[in-house]
Parts: C-alpha cells; structure tokens; sequence
C-alpha cells in the first residue's frame, strides 16, 4: 500500500502523519482480489494436473493392454524420433515402439473419415478386378 508521509509544520506536538488517499485504497482492494484469484488458481492447479496425468495414464494403460501380435519397421524423421524420445523420457511410455504404437493408433482413429472412404474404394477396386476376371474367363472359354 502506498502512502504519503507529511511532517506537520504548525508546531504542534505530533511528529508525523500518515495520510492515505482514497484512490490508493481502491487500488489496493483491486490488487487483493487479483491476489486471492491467483492464490485460488495456484491452489486448484495440482489437482487439475493430477486429474490430466490419471487421464493420459488411463489412455495408455488402455493402449499398452492392447497388444498385437504385429511387428512393423517405419522409418520416422529426426524429429518425430525426439518426440517418440520424450516420451520415453517422461515415462509415459517404456520404449519408443509403444509410443509410436499407440500415436499410429489415435491417427487411425482421429482419420475415421479418410479411412471408411479408403475402404469404399477398396470395395470399388475389388468389384471391377473381379468384372475383369470375368471377362478374361469368358475369352478363354470361347476358344
């Protein structure tokens, strides 16, 4: 809180005064409220943090639980190695592999779109290899 300090010049007996100014009151009330806000937020953080942690535990408990059976070498770029690092780092995975495991796997399901046309054209593909089969049958039949 800032005050004034004045010295009395009219000889009286009293050494000094404090005066306080009403905007300098106001000002500290506001600086108290942002203060108690701060104080709020600072207190609520480390559950906020703990309820994020469970979170990611729980997703990749749930990804690390699903095991498959397949192996698959990709080649990743420096940067995505450094990442898929970190995470390993952090131990929030136990190696790299898991890590890109379970990154490959929330990519396939955040591209659900992409995928469900893939396999209409898939589908398509299927269809006209089999009408050319066909007409290959029937031209060996006829000679």
């Amino acid at each position: 809180m800032s005050t004034s300090f004045q010295q009395q010049t009219d000889g009286s007996e009293t050494k000094g005064e404090m005066i306080v100014q009403e905007h300098e009151s106001e000002q500290e009330g506001e600086r108290s409220g942002v203060g108690a806000s701060v104080r709020d937020m600072a207190a609520r953080l480390p559950e906020q943090l703990s309820a994020i942690g469970r979170d990611i535990s729980r997703t990749i408990e749930r990804a690390i639980s699903a095991k498959d059976d397949y192996m698959l070498a990709v080649k990743v770029s420096a940067d995505a190695q450094i990442k898929l690092g970190q995470l390993v780092q952090a131990g929030v995975f136990g190696t790299r592999a898991e890590a890109a495991s379970f990154l490959i796997d929330e990519g396939i399901k955040t591209q659900t779109a992409l995928f469900e046309r893939v396999e209409q054209k898939l589908g398509e593909i299927e269809r006209l290899r089999a009408e050319l089969r066909g007409l290959i049958g029937e031209k060996k039949t006829e000679k």
